[in-house]
């Protein structure tokens, strides 16, 4: 029954993708008001930490919502992990970026010993950066 659902969400998503295309390859971006601001408020940048942590985002200036709600100045939280760039705007974020588009404000994270990087990106309705783009610092944790 969840592979039902998961699929038909994911066939929903494209048809909703497909038709908010615009030139190339871009799709629609949803307006992000000034001053809203996504940080992660746990751990903090340096911290050591076990291989399992939870990881507590933070937003203001704006609300969060799930994936495929269309209400405006909302959006939901992505989480890259050790990212190298940030996704393009206008193009939706890819596998490297953990969703959280049920409007999680918290997760769990396990990772291998060393120095890893967090950042967070709030998606739209469709999991689209914002324009302009909604980013946190990237922080650095030391897992132990």
């Amino acid at each position: 029954m969840m592979k039902k659902l998961k699929t038909c969400f994911a066939l929903l998503l494209a048809g909703l993708f497909s038709a908010n295309l615009i030139a190339g390859d871009q799709l629609k971006t949803s307006p992000s008001p000034d001053g809203a601001k996504v940080y992660i408020i746990s751990p903090k940048d340096g911290e050591e930490v076990s291989s399992t942590f939870t990881v507590k985002f933070g937003l203001s200036g704006m609300g969060v919502a799930p994936a495929g709600v269309d209400k405006a100045n909302t959006g939901h939280h992505h989480l890259i992990i050790d990212g190298k760039e940030l996704p393009k705007a206008g193009v939706p974020m890819g596998a490297n970026v953990k969703h959280f588009g049920g409007g999680q404000t918290e997760t769990s994270v396990t990772l291998p010993k060393g120095k890893h990087t967090l950042q967070l990106i709030l998606g739209d309705m469709l999991h689209i950066p914002h324009d302009p783009m909604v980013v946190s610092e990237k922080i650095t944790v030391i897992v132990k």
